[in-house]
C-alpha cells in the first residue's frame, strides 16, 4: 500500500468518548482499555505521516439545523438528547492527543453515522488522489462501519484498524471483525498497516 495513495479517517476520537466526564464515555471506556485504542490510534497517525500518508479527521458535531429537515432516531437521537457533541463544547473537541498536525485535514459536517454523508470527506479525497482509505474510531459497529461501507461502495480500498477501534463491548467488536471487516477489505492491527505501508 503506497503511502501516497492512502489516508487514515480517525473518526470522533474526542472527549465525549475518550476521556472521563464525556457524556459517551462509560459506554466504551472498558473497550478503550482493553484495546489500548487511543495509545494505538496515536502511534498510527504518527506512523502514517511519518511515511507521507495523509491524515484526516472526522469529527461529530451534532447539527440541529440538519434535523429540522431530516428525522431523528435511533442513536444520533439519543446523542441529541444526551446534549452530546455540541459545537463549541469541551466534549466536542478532538482529544490532545490527536489534535490535527500540520498537513492533516478536519472533516466538515459529519452529524450522522456515516463520514461521507453531508460533509467533504469524498473531496479531500479525491484532492488527494487518495485509493485506499483506513479507518480507525468510534463505534466500530455504527460510524465506523458505515463509512467502510461507503468508501468501499466508492470504490476505495478499505482497511479497519482492529486496535484503534471501539465499540461498547468486545461481543460487538468482534463481530463486526469476523463477520462485517472481511466483506468489505482487510482488518489489521496498527503495527501490520504501518508494516505494509509503503513510503
Amino acid at each position: 500500500m503506497k503511502a501516497k495513495e492512502t489516508a487514515v479517517v480517525l473518526i470522533e476520537f474526542q472527549n465525549e468518548f475518550c476521556k472521563e466526564g464525556g457524556k459517551l464515555h462509560d459506554g466504551v471506556k472498558g473497550e478503550i482499555a482493553r484495546q489500548n485504542t487511543i495509545p494505538n490510534a496515536v502511534k498510527l497517525a504518527e506512523g502514517a505521516r511519518n511515511k507521507g500518508a495523509l491524515v484526516i479527521h472526522s469529527p461529530f458535531l451534532f447539527n440541529e439545523k440538519y434535523f429540522e429537515d431530516h428525522q431523528m432516531q435511533g442513536i444520533v437521537k439519543a446523542v441529541a438528547d444526551g446534549d452530546a457533541f455540541r459545537e463549541g463544547t469541551w466534549g466536542a473537541e478532538i482529544i490532545d492527543e490527536l489534535k490535527p498536525q500540520e498537513g492533516d485535514e478536519v472533516v466538515g459536517g459529519k452529524c450522522t453515522l456515516c463520514g461521507f454523508n453531508k460533509t467533504n470527506l469524498d473531496k479531500l479525497l479525491q484532492e488527494g488522489n487518495i485509493k485506499n482509505v483506513v479507518i480507525g474510531g468510534f463505534l466500530t459497529n455504527f460510524c465506523v462501519e458505515s463509512t467502510a461501507r461507503t468508501a468501499y461502495d466508492k470504490g476505495y480500498g478499505v482497511t479497519i484498524m482492529k486496535d484503534a477501534t471501539a465499540a461498547t463491548s468486545e461481543e460487538e467488536q468482534n463481530h463486526a471483525e469476523a463477520k462485517i471487516f472481511p466483506l468489505l477489505g482487510q482488518s489489521l492491527t496498527v503495527d501490520q498497516f504501518l508494516e505494509q505501508l509503503e513510503e
